[in-house]
C-alpha cells in the first residue's frame, strides 16, 4: 500500500498499462470464442470494445512516451534510445491494428475465415509487442526513475 503512495509517475503508468494489456488479452480470448460458436454479434461488440481499450493505450503511449522524450529528469539515455527504436519498430503495426478495426468493427462487417486468420495474426504480434513491452521497455522504465534519482544525490 506504502510503494503504492510513493510510485514515481513512471512505474504508475507501467502498472496501468500492464492491466491494459491483460485487457486486451482477455478481450482477444472473448473474440476468439465468439467466433468459434459463431457468435458474431458478440465478436463485433468485443472486437469494438478492443479497439476502444487497444487505441486509448496506444494514445497514452505515444503521448507518455512524447513527454519522456522531452524530460529528461525522468528516464536515462539508454531509456530514451529504447523508447525512440520501441516508436519505430511499432508505427507499420499501428496502421495495420487501424485499418483492421476500421474494416471489422462496422455493422456489415463478415466474420469468415479470412478475418479469423488475419485476427490470429494480430493477436500474435500483439502477444509478442506486449512480452516486449513487458519485459524490457517498462522494466527500464521503472528503473529508470531511481537512476536519474541516484545520479542526483
Amino acid at each position: 500500500m506504502i510503494k503504492r503512495l510513493f510510485a514515481t509517475k513512471n512505474q504508475k503508468l507501467v502498472r496501468r498499462w500492464k492491466k491494459e494489456h491483460g485487457n486486451m488479452v482477455t478481450l482477444a480470448h472473448k473474440i476468439i470464442s465468439a467466433y468459434k460458436h459463431h457468435n458474431y454479434k458478440a465478436v463485433r461488440k468485443e472486437l469494438k470494445r478492443l479497439n476502444h481499450v487497444a487505441m486509448e493505450h496506444l494514445m497514452t503511449e505515444d503521448l507518455e512516451f512524447f513527454e519522456l522524450l522531452q524530460n529528461s529528469a525522468r528516464v536515462d539515455n539508454n531509456t530514451k534510445k529504447m523508447v525512440d527504436e520501441f516508436n519505430l519498430s511499432f508505427r507499420d503495426t499501428k496502421a495495420v491494428l487501424r485499418g483492421f478495426f476500421a474494416t471489422y468493427t462496422h455493422s456489415n462487417a463478415i466474420y469468415d475465415e479470412e478475418f479469423f486468420t488475419t485476427f490470429g495474426a494480430i493477436v500474435e504480434a500483439l502477444g509478442n509487442r506486449i512480452a516486449y513491452e513487458e519485459k524490457n521497455l517498462y522494466v527500464k522504465l521503472d528503473e529508470s526513475r531511481r537512476v536519474v534519482n541516484q545520479k542526483i544525490r
